[in-house]
C-alpha cells in the first residue's frame, strides 16, 4: 500500500510499501512504447520516468526501486495528487497470480522466478488506446515513430525536472483536431487516423470501460469502427489491468507461444486452444515468458520493411 506522502505546491512525494514482491521497470515495461518514448523514460540511474494526462491534468512521474517490495514516488503538475493517489492500481496491487498454477515447466519456473511480476492497470482508457490504434497493421518501429512525432508536436511540455524531450500525450479533444495532413506526416494512413479522431469524439464513454467486467469493457471499445480484439485486448492489458486478455491476431504471437512451449509454431486458433487451461491468466502467461527470456521465435528469413499484418 502506498505510505503517505506530502505535497509542496505542485509536487506531491511519497513511498509505495508493498506485502509482497514488485518488480517496478519490468512490470510497466508494458506501458512503453520504444525507446525514445516521450511519454515513457528509464533513465541511467535506474529511475522510470512517466507522464499521462490525469482527469485533473498533465503529470509526471519519478519511480525508483528502493527495496523488493518499496518503491519511492515523486510526482510533478496539476495531476501530482491523482497519480499518487492510482499508484496501488498502476503498480499491480489489484493484481493478484495466487490461482495461477501453470503445469508446463518453463512458466512454472518463470513465475516462481518472477514472484514481483504484475500487471499494471493505469486506469486511463483513450490513453492506452491511440498508441494500440497506431500499432495496427503496421511495423512497431514505424507505429513508435508515428506516436513519437504526433505526441512531440501535440503534447504538452512535462511537468517538474523531467528528462529532456518528455511529453505529456494531448488530450483527447487535442487529438480530434489534428488535422489529417499530420497524421499523414506521421505515417498513419487514413484508416487509423480516422479511428483515432472517432474515438476521441467518444472518449468519455470509452473511459467508462475501466469501470466494467473484462467482457463488456472489449465489448465497448469495438464498438468503435476500427477496433477490434487485438486492439481492445491491448487496451486492456494496459488500462485495465486485464491479465486475462490475449493479443488474438497479433502477427507474431501464436508463433512465439507455440515455440516457446511447444517447440512448433501455432496460429491463434490453436494458441487460444493451447492456453485455454490458464484462464484467466493467459496473458500473464505471456509476459511471464518475455520478462523471463523464454520467448523463442526462430527467424527464417528478412522481415517486410513495415508491414506486421496485426489483426485490428
Amino acid at each position: 500500500m502506498t505510505g503517505s506522502g506530502f505535497a509542496n505546491g505542485g509536487e506531491v512525494e511519497t513511498l509505495h510499501r508493498s506485502d509482497r514482491p514488485l518488480l517496478l521497470v519490468a512490470s510497466l515495461a508494458i506501458l512503453g512504447r520504444g525507446r525514445g518514448d516521450p511519454c515513457h523514460h528509464i533513465a541511467s540511474d535506474g529511475a522510470l520516468w512517466r507522464t499521462s494526462m490525469m482527469r485533473s491534468g498533465p503529470v509526471t512521474g519519478r519511480l525508483v526501486q528502493i527495496d523488493a517490495t518499496t518503491v519511492g514516488v515523486r510526482a510533478w503538475g496539476d495531476g501530482a495528487r491523482e497519480f499518487v493517489d492510482a499508484l496501488p492500481e498502476l503498480l499491480g496491487e489489484c493484481d493478484t497470480a495466487t490461482d495461477f498454477a501453470p503445469e508446463h515447466p518453463k512458466l512454472a519456473e518463470a513465475h516462481r522466478r518472477l514472484p514481483g511480476l504484475r500487471i499494471p492497470r493505469t486506469g486511463r482508457v483513450f490513453e492506452s488506446l491511440v498508441p494500440a490504434v497506431l500499432e495496427q497493421k503496421v511495423h512497431g518501429i514505424a507505429a513508435r515513430a508515428s506516436w513519437r512525432r504526433l505526441v512531440t508536436a501535440h503534447g504538452v511540455p512535462a511537468p517538474g525536472p523531467a528528462p529532456a524531450g518528455m511529453r505529456v500525450p494531448p488530450t483527447a479533444d487535442v487529438w480530434r483536431r489534428i488535422p489529417s495532413w499530420e497524421f499523414h506526416r506521421a505515417g498513419v494512413d487514413p484508416k487509423r487516423s480516422r479511428t483515432i479522431v472517432t474515438a476521441a469524439v467518444v472518449a468519455d464513454r470509452l473511459e467508462l470501460a475501466a469501470t466494467l467486467p473484462p467482457d463488456e469493457a472489449s465489448t465497448r471499445l469495438r464498438a468503435v469502427p476500427g477496433i477490434g480484439v487485438w486492439t481492445a485486448a491491448e487496451v486492456a492489458q494496459r488500462a485495465l489491468g486485464d491479465a486475462d486478455a490475449l493479443s488474438v491476431g497479433d502477427f507474431h504471437l501464436a508463433a512465439m507461444v507455440g515455440w516457446s512451449l511447444l517447440g512448433r509454431p501455432l496460429d491463434d486458433a490453436g494458441m487460444v486452444e493451447y492456453l485455454e487451461p490458464l484462464r484467466p491468466q493467459r496473458y500473464r502467461a505471456v509476459r511471464l515468458l518475455e520478462v523471463s527470456g523464454q520467448a523463442v521465435k526462430p527467424k527464417f528469413g528478412p522481415r517486410t520493411a513495415v508491414t506486421d499484418h496485426r489483426m485490428r
